[in-house]
């Protein structure tokens, strides 16, 4: 089941080429960014979203500045690189992905320093694009552990987007449906829409049907009622940055769904990369919640919704605690808890 689409590519020009997810899905446009300004823009805007797609679109995009930046000395070189990934990490803070992988970036132009600055360069737009090509092997690694915990059959619920559209290509959360679907199970998934932006209903949506895979969008304030019906066996979303008490920040919702998945004894996963775990932070209180603009729910494509001069609150994420998550599900395994242990295992530390 390969993807039809391609999240992120380089042009024959050395440029970065992406897909615009804010058209999604009425047309299917791409975009070409051939500067840092305009693929910051780009993951700002949500043009490409979802935390393994802007860590990758990042360390493309510092590629494509140390590559146009001319300066023969280290230190002028390695200022100017710095700059541009303070400018690429400040468009969105919650993701830790992004963090992650312009401090990959610059961690390579550091310990090649005594090779001319234009190697540098190439060695930077090498390594951007071995990470476009490793996210998509994690992916499906994670499908791979992730699909033997999903029964056969299976009614799944998902939020938000989680899919190729999120990452490189395959998915996380929708990697794992994907895997279990390639393994022969049979699978039916509930995509909840995801007020306020509607990733679910624009993207999920939208990939679930180029795939063939049975699907069925409901309001978020749906997920209850279809689940005291009996009608969920498996819950399975996506994650932005996870705590190493294995406190999870997901799209705003998430926290929801969890509370809801646990008062009706349905398995509740979380598929992520390890390079969403930030062990730096003990608990989910420490993460940085995005706040977005309030036309975002005061609006939808630009038509008005509530009346003017009304505020609006519009936390991108929430925090959904570890006691409510049965595992993690990573390309290197399953975590469960305790994660404070498990979690630590798995990213490799001492």
């Amino acid at each position: 089941m390969p993807d039809d689409f391609v999240t992120l590519s380089w042009t024959q020009h050395g440029t970065l080429r992406l897909i615009d997810q804010t058209r999604l899905p009425a047309e299917e446009v791409y975009v070409e960014c051939g500067t840092v300004e305009a693929v910051a823009h780009a993951i700002r805007t949500m043009q490409v979203r979802g935390a393994p797609a802007i860590g990758v679109a990042a360390a493309m995009g510092l590629a494509m500045g140390a590559r146009a930046f001319q300066a023969s000395a280290f230190p002028v070189f390695y200022a100017a690189l710095e700059a541009m990934a303070a400018q690429l990490t400040r468009t969105r803070p919650t993701a830790v992905n992004l963090a992650w992988a312009v401090r990959r970036m610059v961690g390579v132009a550091q310990a090649h320093r005594e090779l001319p600055t234009a190697e540098i360069a190439a060695r930077l737009m090498a390594e951007a694009t071995a990470m476009r090509e490793e996210d998509i092997r994690t992916n499906r690694a994670i499908g791979a552990h992730g699909q033997m915990l999903v029964p056969d059959p299976a009614r799944i619920l998902t939020h938000c987007n989680a899919g190729g559209l999120a990452t490189a290509g395959y998915g996380t959360a929708i990697g794992v449906i994907r895997a279990a679907v390639e393994a022969g199970k049979r699978v039916k998934v509930w995509v909840d829409e995801t007020r306020p932006l509607l990733q679910g209903a624009r993207l999920t949506a939208w990939e679930l049907t180029r795939a063939g895979i049975p699907a069925t969008l409901i309001t978020d304030n749906m997920a209850g009622h279809f689940m005291q019906r009996g009608e969920v066996d498996f819950v399975v979303v996506g994650a932005d940055r996870i705590a190493r008490n294995g406190d999870t920040a997901n799209k705003i919702g998430t926290y929801g769904v969890a509370v809801l998945a646990r008062a009706h004894g349905i398995p509740f996963y979380v598929a992520a990369p390890v390079s969403t775990l930030d062990l730096s932070l003990n608990g989910g209180s420490e993460i940085p919640i995005e706040e977005r603009a309030p036309e975002e729910v005061t609006e939808i494509g630009g038509r008005r919704l509530a009346p003017h001069g009304m505020r609006a609150a519009n936390p991108a994420f929430d925090v959904t605690p570890a006691g409510y998550i049965d595992g993690i599900i990573t390309e290197r395994g399953i975590a469960r808890a305790p994660y404070e242990t498990s979690l630590p295992r798995l990213a490799g530390e001492a």
